[in-house]
């Protein structure tokens, strides 16, 4: 707590109120997380939100394995709520509404195929392979991307998950 209080005596540190977002927490320290203690103690406390995909993990710079990475008397405090994955309807709209931002045209076929890709491996894959479709559509002399066009940037390119299964099955070839 003095390292806290100390922070905020010399302005190194700032409690004001709002809404706190805090993604990938498990990458948060100790230090962090005394902070976030002090922070949630104050009468200006903000509303917290942690976000995480971890289960049992290391708090960051310690040997203690804890839920999400975060140290008991803190995840005492917290009201975790479960995410549940989308569907496949579901993910197609949020591609949609994603191409409909960047300008990009797409059709229902090449939608529903991002959608399976988004199932497969991530959300985050499906739309990160839109930007990259249409610049093949455009190499192609079209303005709207096809499913040729994701499926020729899909062979270019690897999610996270395939890309760990890789690393894990040549781990030999790397230097450790």
């Amino acid at each position: 707590m003095y390292v806290v209080n100390r922070y905020i005596d010399e302005g190194v540190a700032e409690l004001v109120p709002g809404v706190l977002f805090i993604d990938e927490v498990h990458m948060l320290d100790m230090e962090c997380f005394l902070y976030l203690n002090r922070v949630l103690e104050s009468s200006l406390s903000p509303i917290v939100i942690f976000a995480t995909n971890r289960g049992f993990c290391n708090v960051r710079g310690t040997d203690m394995n804890r839920p999400h990475g975060i140290p008991v008397d803190l995840l005492d405090r917290l009201v975790i709520i479960r995410t549940q994955t989308y569907d496949v309807a579901d993910m197609i709209k949020i591609l949609a509404l994603r191409a409909n931002v960047e300008d990009l045209v797409i059709d229902d076929e090449s939608l529903a195929y991002l959608g399976d890709i988004g199932l497969q491996a991530s959300s985050r894959h499906a739309v990160q392979l839109l930007s990259p479709s249409s610049i093949m559509a455009k190499m192609n002399g079209r303005d709207n991307i096809c499913k040729a066009d994701i499926e020729e940037v899909k062979a270019l390119s690897m999610d996270a998950k395939s890309s760990a299964r890789l690393l894990q099955a040549q781990q030999e070839k790397y230097i450790s």
